[in-house]
């Protein structure tokens, strides 16, 4: 059948079999050539942070990717395909340009979905803290380990990790940039970032009357992973102790902090 064969016979059939074989093998080759060129371009411009929050976003249950007019009791339930990247969603800019108007936050905090808050120190630069509610589930006895003072975190990516003996679990970062201060539990904040972009977009972030509706959303999907024999995580006002895994020994630490900060 191939030339290099003994017997070869140059014949119509041959000719169109050998024009469709290696019109197979040239296809299958380009498209790993341009994959493999895309990824090494992907990774040497930092996007493969982007890539790899595409992926783990599929991987999240249902019940951790709701909309966040869902939240606030704009539109009934629905789930976000957008990896909350907000500004780049049509139904989101549609809710914006309709009568809706966002009443804005007494607060000066934009929250990410996986509880790192931003807080603007001046055009160029911000403060990222993490809540008090997810500060209550990774508890006092986790150790934040920081990235280095110059290091670029990339939104979506890691911003920093909090460690537990053999355990750890990160913190996604909410938006992109370069880490030029350290904070700690004693400063109310982990991580002074020097923005990528200056005026960097936060409209992917929560904010206003969006907050409160999902904190209550976030409270309901933590009660459903406490066990009915496990109730000390609570106060009896029901509100959350100061480390939820710690009074509740059938939970595991980094499962729950896992769920809460959305690395599945």
């Amino acid at each position: 059948m191939f030339p290099w064969v003994y017997g070869f016979e140059w014949t119509a059939g041959n000719v169109i079999f050998l024009g469709l074989f290696f019109t197979v093998v040239i296809v299958i080759l380009t498209t790993v050539t341009v994959a493999v060129v895309r990824s090494r371009r992907a990774f040497k411009e930092r996007r493969h942070h982007e890539v790899k929050w595409e992926s783990t976003f599929e991987d999240l249950g249902s019940e951790a990717r709701p909309c966040r007019h869902q939240l606030s009791g704009e539109t009934d339930q629905r789930m976000c395909r957008h990896g909350f990247e907000c500004k780049d969603c049509s139904f989101h800019k549609q809710m914006l340009d309709s009568a809706y108007k966002l009443v804005e936050a007494e607060s000066d905090r934009y929250y990410h979905r996986g509880h790192a808050w931003v807080r603007k120190e001046s055009y160029s630069t911000v403060i990222i803290g993490l809540d008090d509610f997810a500060t209550r589930i990774v508890g006092p006895k986790a150790r934040a380990k920081l990235p280095k003072i110059g290091r670029m975190i990339h939104e979506n990516g890691t911003a920093w990790r909090f460690l537990l003996g053999d355990e750890s679990v990160r913190v996604l970062a909410p938006v992109s940039g370069q880490v030029i201060e350290h904070g700690g539990p004693d400063r109310g904040w982990y991580l002074k970032v020097k923005l990528l972009d200056q005026g960097a977009d936060l409209r992917h972030l929560l904010t206003g009357n969006e907050v409160n509706p999902w904190m209550e959303y976030e409270m309901a999907r933590l009660i459903r992973m406490i066990p009915e024999s496990c109730q000390a995580g609570l106060t009896e006002d029901g509100q959350l102790v100061d480390d939820v895994t710690a009074k509740c020994p059938s939970l595991e630490w980094d499962l729950v902090c896992s769920e809460i900060l959305l690395e599945p």
